[in-house]
């Protein structure tokens, strides 16, 4: 590698890149990764907040299970998990009587990476969740409960106004989190089988161990962009109009 036969070459490798069907069916299933593990995690997590405010102050032994994935070393949780479904010595290795096989079966491997993904980050939500659920006043409950308002009534028109900044947050974290899915794709069958799980990230990595770093450049800047594109449409979305004197 030297410095001796450089050239321009303008935008030609951003148009390889975007003319390629291996590009986008890589950026349609990162895509769908972080649609399906939005739709999973959010309404679990507020469930999972939910019922831990029924328990008052020992809800704080709940919140703490909940951040305890949120600690371990990201290298070591696609190894903890595979190490649980192993057939002889995991905790979960009844699941291969089952026929699960995440190896070979694409389906199998998106659920496996969901379980994961939702295992390590179900606690953030659980937690600000939780905490939006904490500033709502219990007075407000008490007369809700008193003109007869139902469970669901009381979480659509009372809980859920107050937890949307948290919610918002929530999202927008959980969506740019999951599209940079890597070590747990990559180390449950590295983007397999059959490409199946070969996500943005995975063409990146790559492409940089493969010191293609040209076309690396180009695919970050890309990665860089759609993810800029994606919170800018979040802010759209969620800015409030300044009340007016």
């Amino acid at each position: 590698f030297t410095l001796g036969d450089l050239h321009w070459v303008g935008l030609e490798w951003f148009e390889d890149i975007l003319r390629s069907d291996r590009f986008l069916a890589s950026l349609g299933r990162s895509l769908l990764f972080s649609g399906l593990a939005l739709a999973i995690q959010v309404p679990l997590g507020i469930g999972v907040a939910l019922l831990l405010l029924r328990y008052g102050r020992r809800a704080v032994w709940g919140l703490v299970l909940c951040a305890l994935p949120l600690v371990v070393p990201w290298n070591m949780i696609p190894m903890l998990w595979l190490g649980m479904i192993q057939p002889q010595t995991g905790l979960f290795g009844f699941v291969a009587a089952w026929g699960f096989d995440y190896k070979f079966n694409p389906v199998h491997t998106w659920i496996l990476i969901l379980m994961v993904d939702t295992w390590h980050w179900l606690g953030l939500v659980a937690i600000l969740a939780y905490a939006g659920f904490a500033s709502v006043p219990q007075a407000y409950r008490q007369a809700a409960s008193i003109d007869g308002a139902t469970g669901w009534a009381v979480f659509r028109h009372i809980e859920l106004p107050r937890i949307t900044g948290a919610l918002a947050i929530v999202l927008l974290l959980r969506c740019v989190d999951s599209l940079m899915i890597y070590t747990e794709a990559f180390t449950i069958n590295a983007g397999g089988p059959n490409d199946a799980t070969r996500f943005l990230t995975l063409e990146l990595g790559e492409e940089i161990k493969g010191f293609s770093y040209g076309q690396a450049a180009a695919r970050a800047s890309l990665y860089f962009l759609i993810v800029l594109t994606i919170v800018w449409a979040f802010v759209i979305a969620t800015r409030r109009e300044e009340p007016t004197a």
